[in-house]
């Protein structure tokens, strides 16, 4: 049985209650070190490597930002192992990441300790920090989430957390738990023997879960689920031919940010910057003489289906393809609805489980009979 432990803060106190947590867990032992949204000195929130308690004070876990996936910096962190214990504080989607890259051997969570937390979204890089200026900060952005309103007037988090059926983190060892724990209320689960240990060590007493935490989980659950099929229906809709799709995509400019951005993207070398792609100006003049005109740069269409080919039963939802776009492309909803229908296509979910075979590694004699033709 999980094991929780409340932390109660009082306005404005909530950071100064979480770093007590981390601290108590740098200064006994339970880690090296931990990852972290801690907030910079010029505003901004970005994850951190804290290996000295007396930085704990800075500690942001629930701000309404991330500038970039933390699976892609859990990667960095393990794909060589530095032999010491690191906590790992990231959002559900960012896990389900790190699920798929260990399976890929891009991730080693040998040394890790995994720590979840309940999310109602994030705001786009900019936005948090109008957010930030208008005197936002994350126990008023979550206060508001846990009313139901997650949007000001003048932003709303982004399209990809709107319709995100995920809020809670499975697969890790601890969580940060707000939803269900009332107002001025944090409460610390410890889901696997390791994170049981870190929460000993890290000084805190255990006590009761959250009484109305399961309550609230599946509302939220249950209003994201819904918007989520709309969308996803309204999209098929009007993306339903390469006419379409072509129109969609009309202001890529083949920068490949999304590839970047992207977690489960991970090929140290992509085909699309390779000599493969780079054609003579004599393919382009030939191109171009089929219908007399031929769009620059010419693959842009054909790089999103190859990505959307390959990442689709890998996608997480998380839409830093999205935000990375410098030209406001929003790609969540095209990676999303395809991922939609080749993993239930599999019947595999993208981060349900470290022990879930990734479809296309693996071979199955019986798989897809009705397309090969063969008989059982």
């Amino acid at each position: 049985m999980a094991k929780f432990a409340r932390l109660s803060f009082k306005k404005d106190e909530l950071n100064r209650e979480l770093s007590g947590f981390f601290k108590g867990m740098l200064e006994n032992g339970a880690v090296d070190a931990v990852l972290v949204p801690m907030a910079q000195n010029r505003k901004g929130v970005r994850l951190t490597l804290i290996t000295s308690a007396a930085h704990a004070p800075q500690v942001d876990p629930f701000a309404p930002v991330a500038a970039v996936s933390g699976a892609k910096i859990a990667s960095s962190l393990t794909c060589r192992p530095s032999g010491r214990g690191i906590a790992m504080v990231l959002r559900p989607c960012e896990i389900r990441a790190v699920v798929e890259l260990v399976k890929l051997k891009q991730v080693n969570l040998d040394d890790v300790l995994l720590i979840g937390m309940d999310c109602f979204g994030r705001y786009e890089n900019t936005d948090f920090t109008s957010f930030q200026a208008q005197g936002g900060t994350s126990e008023a952005f979550l206060e508001s989430a846990m009313a139901g309103k997650t949007a000001t007037a003048d932003f709303d988090i982004v399209g990809a957390c709107r319709i995100c059926e995920f809020p809670t983190a499975d697969n890790v060892d601890m969580r940060l738990c707000v939803l269900g724990a009332g107002s001025g209320n944090v409460f610390i689960e410890a889901v696997t023997g390791k994170g049981e240990e870190a929460l000993d060590k890290s000084g805190l007493k255990a006590g009761e879960a959250p009484a109305g935490r399961d309550d609230a989980v599946k509302k939220l659950v249950a209003a994201r689920t819904e918007a989520r099929d709309r969308e996803f229906a309204v999209y098929r809709d009007h993306n339903d031919s390469f006419e379409a799709l072509t129109d969609q995509l009309a202001a890529c400019v083949n920068c490949y940010n999304c590839r970047v951005a992207c977690p489960v993207c991970y090929c140290k070398e992509c085909v699309f910057i390779t000599d493969t792609f780079r054609h003579t100006g004599e393919q382009f003049m030939m191109w171009a003489d089929q219908s007399g005109k031929l769009k620059m740069p010419n693959d842009t269409l054909f790089y999103h289906l190859t990505r959307m080919t390959h990442m689709s039963l890998f996608c997480v939802g998380c839409g830093q393809c999205t935000s990375a776009c410098p030209n406001d492309i929003d790609l969540m909803p095209l990676f999303r609805t395809c991922a939609d229908r080749t993993q239930a296509r599999f019947n595999y979910q993208a981060g349900r489980s470290v022990d879930e075979e990734q479809p296309m590694a693996v071979f199955n004699s019986d798989e897809l009979v009705e397309v090969t033709g063969q008989v059982k």
